[in-house]
């Protein structure tokens, strides 16, 4: 569709209100959009009922893209309408101006739809990134305004004569139309390839035949795949001689070389620790001073959350350089213990089995391996005990479990069934020195 002149627009909408065919073109315009969202509300609700029949839960990004099948649908049908009523030989100049601001439309929710799902993390997105919607959608629109008054011809004249020089004595052009088209180009290809990585992730983290790492690394190969075909593709439709790339592969070995040593490092321990799999999400780890759970695995560094909610960034060259103790590697059961010291005298052969007794059946401990009790020391207040057992949820911390162990032996000792040890104190020293004082004292009174 030719863009339209101001003067024309405005003559020819005036001309349509008095003739009989402008009814038509509102009625039109409102079916388009009433059947638009009508039907795009059908296929969500058909889609949400489909997903949940199937026990899946529905992805967020569903409703987002529904968002953008309405207005393509009103697009369509306002294509429709023009054709019908051109046909029945009545004017369409309010339908013609529809149509590109349902098109803006589209291209604002369809890039929203695709930033939303790369950007957007557990469901938040920062205040720097809606500011970026609100200036994109500002901008989309203004673009729309110039395509319906007419100025789009004026501009690409404007961007196709401007010449940039650049270089020595600036003796190297380019077209600023040249430049612009790159610039969109390569937006456009980077976000749908980053778009598909995220996809392609959320598919392969949803392959549970697959180990974790396995599934991390995959994706995380995927999405570099994607970015590079994307960028090499844009460069390549820019016009850019790729050999070029060569300075800049050379200039990036010299920098690898100096300066970046460390963050390369770290890149290779990231994909090192995914295809070894000595890691996975979920372990629970120690690394020097930090313990947690691992909650990502990235190609830099690794996220460990520990017990108290706080969050770790570790990178990957610490876990590959340095010994890391990992909870969970080849099993998940833990041992976890406590200690108490019972007074001498007390039947062991009834205490023990006592003991065993009050971890048996609490919460998370587990029946095989079954709770033990262990005689570790003769300590000077009484017989030291060890109670092990065993759990199967080691990121869930231990202190629950031997509270709640620790709370049945208090009741045991409330209730007199188990003597604690008291721990002996060895007076003579001290009455030793009573005694020299004593006798110091009587010596000065007698004086």
């Amino acid at each position: 569709m030719a863009p339209l002149q101001l003067t024309s627009l405005i003559d020819d909408l005036l001309d349509d209100l008095s003739r009989p065919g402008m009814p038509w073109q509102v009625g039109s315009i409102a079916a388009s959009v009433l059947i638009g969202w009508l039907c795009a509300g059908l296929l969500q609700a058909w889609w949400r009922g489909r997903r949940t029949a199937r026990g899946i839960t529905l992805h967020e990004g569903v409703a987002s893209l529904t968002r953008v099948i309405a207005p393509l649908l009103v697009v369509g049908l306002l294509y429709l309408s023009t054709w019908l009523l051109a046909m029945s030989r009545f004017h369409t100049n309010i339908v013609k101006v529809a149509i590109p601001v349902f098109w803006s439309l589209v291209v604002i929710r369809a890039a929203f739809f695709l930033l939303r799902r790369v950007f957007a993390r557990h469901g938040q997105l920062g205040e720097a990134f809606v500011t970026f919607e609100k200036i994109f959608a500002l901008l989309v629109w203004a673009a729309v305004a110039l395509y319906i008054t007419g100025q789009w011809p004026d501009i690409f004249h404007f961007l196709d004569t401007t010449e940039l020089q650049y270089g020595p004595k600036k003796a190297n052009k380019v077209i600023l139309g040249d430049v612009l088209q790159a610039i969109i180009s390569i937006a456009v290809l980077l976000m749908l390839a980053l778009w598909a990585g995220a996809a392609l992730e959320e598919r392969l983290m949803g392959v549970q035949a697959l180990h974790s790492s396995l599934r991390v690394a995959l994706a995380r190969v995927s999405r570099a795949v994607l970015i590079v075909a994307a960028v090499l593709l844009s460069l390549s439709q820019a016009g850019l001689d790729l050999t070029v790339l060569s300075v800049f592969g050379g200039a990036l070995g010299v920098g690898l070389g100096l300066g970046l040593q460390r963050i390369a490092s770290n890149y290779v321990s990231g994909f090192i620790i995914l295809l070894e799999r000595s890691l996975s999400i979920g372990d629970m780890i120690s690394v020097d001073k930090y313990s947690g759970k691992v909650t990502q695995i990235n190609t830099r560094y690794t996220v460990l959350q520990g017990l108290d909610g706080v969050e770790t960034v570790l990178p990957n060259e610490m876990l590959i350089s340095g010994p890391v103790l990992n909870q969970t590697l080849s099993m998940r059961a833990v041992r976890a213990s406590t200690k108490l010291t019972v007074a001498y005298g007390s039947d062991l052969d009834q205490v023990m089995p006592l003991l065993v007794a009050q971890a048996v059946g609490t919460p998370r401990v587990l029946e095989t391996p079954a709770p033990g009790v262990s005689l570790g020391r003769f300590a000077p207040e009484g017989y030291e005990l060890d109670l092990g057992f065993w759990i199967g949820d080691p990121e869930n911390g231990q202190g629950g479990v031997v509270s709640e162990i620790n709370k049945k032996i208090y009741a045991l000792v409330q209730a007199g069934d188990i003597k604690l040890g008291i721990p002996s104190l060895d007076t003579r020293l001290l009455d030793a020195h009573i005694a020299s004082v004593v006798a110091r004292i009587t010596q000065t009174s007698a004086s």
